[in-house]
């Protein structure tokens, strides 16, 4: 089969179109033919070894997993003797997690990593949910346990968490508020943001609003500036952090470290969002999307010869929403 594959850490360059074997499946393993794929952040991270100090659990010299690629949809072609959930020529969606390998024609997954695909959505979208989508629920759910009624602000609103959160916030009944740039500004307003903070105009650190929940997805501003508008009783969602320029150290890992250090001195509630990918987040994202509550956003498609292009839009052009490969 044809798969995206990568032997050092780099720059777009360093990933290769090659053929290598079709995956076996193991007992509680589904094997997928790949419809699509979605870009994320994290594809961007694990590609540049950026941060470096991540490179201790990615792999020193080179990502441990070959294969490029998280977010799938597709068909499933055979599954192992263990799996019940699925069958040959379902329609599921899913993450890979750490795994990797979705840049791929096949991929096997974990029986417990797959869902049926959303019965309204095509491929495309459908491979936009699963990292974006559960990371948005973790988020504002999870941890951020957001409310009917509370004012929600999205720092990074555009970006492919961002505009699932929005629309999220929305369902749960939040007052909303984006924080984007100019280009952005109908979009965000269009997925139901009830406020837009244009950030090249104006400091939403200055806003004279207070927010229950401050959702964070950049990691661009300090501590400081985020905890300045929420509520006495307000809560601070960390998530790492999106593509940035330049190598780093430590990256948006120094932001949530600092806030892992303050979060016991303060009244503030501050949380460090880690996700994990598995079938009942895609299950809830399934039932939003079927009710028309949820809609991925999709910036552009590529072919997956062209993923290295791909990821060179994504990491320089400002990629709003998701960037999507079709297989």
């Amino acid at each position: 089969m044809k798969a995206i594959v990568q032997d050092r850490y780099g720059p777009p360059d360093t990933l290769k179109i090659a053929d290598v074997e079709v995956p076996v499946p193991a007992a509680d393993e589904v094997l997928v033919r790949v419809e699509a794929a979605a870009l994320n952040a994290y594809d961007w991270h694990v590609m540049r070894g950026d941060p470096r100090m991540a490179r201790l659990t990615m792999g020193r010299s080179r990502p441990r997993a070959r294969i490029r690629g998280r977010d799938f949809a597709g068909r499933v072609e055979a599954v192992g003797t263990h799996v019940r959930q699925v069958r040959p020529g379902d329609a599921v969606f899913g993450d890979l997690g750490d795994a990797n390998g979705a840049f791929a024609e096949y991929v096997c997954v974990p029986d417990a990593l797959v869902a049926p695909m959303p019965a309204n959505l095509t491929p495309q979208q459908a491979a936009a949910l699963p990292l974006a989508g559960i990371t948005a629920l973790m988020g504002l759910c999870d941890v951020g346990r957001v409310e009917s009624g509370h004012h929600v602000l999205v720092n990074g609103a555009s970006g492919g968490v961002g505009t699932l959160a929005v629309q999220l916030a929305k369902v749960i009944g939040a007052t909303v508020t984006g924080v984007c740039s100019t280009r952005n500004v109908d979009l965000v307003r269009s997925l139901g943001a009830d406020h837009v903070v244009d950030y090249t105009r104006d400091d939403f650190a200055h806003d004279t609003r207070r927010f229950d929940v401050v959702f964070d997805l950049v990691g661009n501003r300090s501590l400081t500036a985020l905890r300045r508008v929420l509520t006495p009783s307000g809560t601070l969602v960390l998530s790492g952090g999106g593509v940035y320029r330049g190598g780093s150290l430590i990256g948006p890992v120094g932001l949530i470290a600092r806030g892992r250090l303050l979060a016991p001195f303060v009244r503030h509630r501050i949380v460090i969002l880690t996700t994990a990918p598995g079938r009942q987040h895609l299950d809830t994202l399934r039932a939003h999307a079927e009710a028309g509550r949820l809609t991925p956003v999709i910036d552009r498609t590529y072919p997956l010869h062209e993923v290295p292009r791909a990821m060179r839009y994504l990491e320089g052009e400002h990629a709003r929403a998701k960037v999507v490969i079709t297989v």
